[in-house]
C-alpha cells in the first residue's frame, strides 16, 4: 500500500471517529455508550499503534 492510499484511508477511520464523539454525547445512549467508548478507545490505540509504526506519515 502506498504512503498516499494509507494517508486517505487514516483520514477516512478518523472521520468515523468524530461520529462516534458524537453519538457518545446522546443522551438516551444506555447500556450502548459501553460499546461506543470501548470502539473509541480501541481506535486511539489504533492510531497510536500507526504513529509509532509510521512515524513521518501525517494524517
Amino acid at each position: 500500500m502506498n504512503p498516499d492510499t494509507l494517508r486517505d484511508r487514516l483520514r477516512f477511520v478518523l472521520s468515523k471517529r468524530e461520529s462516534l464523539l458524537q453519538l457518545l454525547e446522546q443522551p438516551d445512549l444506555g447500556t450502548l455508550r459501553i460499546d461506543v467508548n470501548q470502539a473509541l478507545e480501541e481506535l486511539d490505540e489504533l492510531l497510536a499503534e500507526v504513529q509509532r509504526t509510521f512515524p513521518d506519515l501525517e494524517s
